[in-house]
């Protein structure tokens, strides 16, 4: 898979709400003995009891849904790279467990099936789709617009507009300047919003209250960990457990994504607490997965949930500003769920930053991928 676009520029705005998310590392997160280890059966139960639940699975088929997301990442990066310049997306079908690669050109066709993958033709591809991302993101916002993203499924980007507003598509189009017939509308019932303010589980305390995505050093081999970037801004302090620390970098809006620091009793963990399932799920990479992929959120106000990466590079409208490049998924998540781990098997994918819903009803949540932190900033998310 591609990696996510770099973040830009470090420490803008960021908005010290008090969230409360996932607690990944046990030292980082309460002044308690480390966590022993999780051991493959314990994190393989765990996380089938998660995907059954919240894809109406069975225990068996979510076995089997594991193990074939893990093979299809190796057919991916090969079929990707098999297809070149003509490399047009990636999904992954959950029911069929098939990963079907699109490419723009015929040509490539034969080389990504060789690779094991089903390929399929398209227009536009991603690249083509970003670029009516960027565009997009460059026009003048249209009231009742809260949002867009490529769906390389259907080859289009579609524009979210509010329900019974008068979001005027056709206006934003023009001036964008893309070809219409590249773009859909969808109505969506609400506005995303960060999800803030909630006290729930283990956190960390910066005047509000937010979770731990992952634990990780930075470039300078430091501990500390990542989380969202609405958090805090740059030099904001924090306590966590027995435990400080600073924002050290802090972008948002325009991306959602912060390093805290530790200065004090930081003991880091590869692991992502399960609330309600109980134990950790062990984090052994940060390997992109296909869209389609099942992905799982820990957060402190709902738990542990499931659903699936619907589609990346979404730009969404936050009352508080404008973020771009987030991953969309149907898992679920409230208030206080902002700023924790998103996990596809034991793959890292990215931080919560909000969405829209709720967790009796479902709902859309987006994440801030990790990639852009690791090649931007040098931060190593721990994997071992």
């Amino acid at each position: 898979m591609r990696p996510s676009p770099v973040i830009s520029a470090i420490g803008t705005g960021a908005l010290a709400f008090g969230l409360a998310l996932t607690m990944a590392p046990g030292a980082l997160a309460a002044p308690a003995a480390a966590p022993s280890a999780p051991t493959p059966d314990d994190n393989a139960s765990s996380m089938l009891e998660a995907l059954a639940q919240d894809l109406d699975l069975s225990t068996p088929q979510a076995e089997e849904l594991l193990e074939a997301q893990e093979a299809a990442l190796d057919v991916d990066a090969e079929a990707t790279e098999a297809a070149g310049d003509a490399y047009g997306g990636s999904l992954f079908d959950i029911d069929t467990r098939e990963l079907t690669v699109l490419v723009t050109d015929a040509d490539a066709v034969s080389a990504v099936e060789a690779a094991g993958a089903e390929a399929t033709v398209v227009d536009h591809g991603l690249d083509g789709l970003e670029e009516v991302v960027e565009d997009l993101n460059a026009a003048d916002a249209q009231e009742g617009v809260v949002g867009w993203y490529p769906d390389v499924e259907s080859d289009t980007v579609v524009v979210e507009v509010l329900e019974g507003s008068d979001a005027d598509v056709d206006a934003l189009v023009e001036a964008a300047g893309v070809d219409a017939s590249a773009v859909q509308v969808e109505e969506v019932d609400e506005q995303a919003e960060t999800y803030a303010n909630i006290v729930g589980g283990l956190a960390y305390y910066m005047g509000g209250r937010c979770s731990v995505g992952f634990p990780a050093t930075n470039s300078s081999g430091q501990p500390g960990f990542v989380t969202a970037g609405h958090c805090g801004d740059v030099g904001t302090r924090v306590t966590i457990g027995n435990g400080t620390g600073v924002f050290e970098r802090s972008v948002f809006p325009g991306n959602d994504a912060a390093f805290v620091r530790g200065t004090s009793n930081f003991t880091l963990y590869n692991l992502v607490y399960r609330y309600n399932s109980g134990g950790y799920q062990s984090v052994t990479g940060t390997s992109q997965a296909p869209i389609g992929s099942a992905v799982c959120r820990s957060g402190s106000t709902t738990g542990w949930h499931c659903g699936t990466i619907q589609a990346r590079n979404q730009t969404v409208r936050y009352p508080q500003g404008t973020v771009y490049s987030l991953t969309r998924t149907n898992v679920c998540a409230e208030p206080g769920d902002s700023g924790g781990s998103f996990i596809s098997g034991t793959q890292a994918q990215g931080v919560t930053s909000g969405g829209s819903g709720n967790c009796s009803s479902g709902g859309t949540t987006y994440y801030q991928e990790v990639a852009p932190m690791i090649s931007s900033w040098g931060v190593n998310i721990r994997t071992s």
